[in-house]
């Protein structure tokens, strides 16, 4: 189900419109009659999967700076 509101419409019942957004109605804000926003609910993104990056770090990695690098981070 749509349903159309003008702008004054909408800012006097934006919270009613909200809940009725939420039940899955779609709700569009016209001016002059003409169609300028569409109310839609946010969808929550899907989840990122973790390691999704292939690769490893070098052992390497973790040892200790040579002096003179330290010494440039100074």
């Amino acid at each position: 189900m749509t349903i159309q509101v003008n702008v004054q419409e909408a800012k006097t019942r934006l919270s009613q419109l909200l809940a009725q957004v939420e039940a899955g109605v779609d709700v569009v804000i016209a001016r002059d009659g003409t169609p300028v926003a569409h109310l839609v609910p946010v969808q929550a993104p899907p989840p990122r999967p973790v390691g999704f990056v292939a690769g490893t770090v070098p052992e390497s990695f973790f040892e200790p700076l040579p002096e003179d690098e330290l010494e440039r981070w100074s």
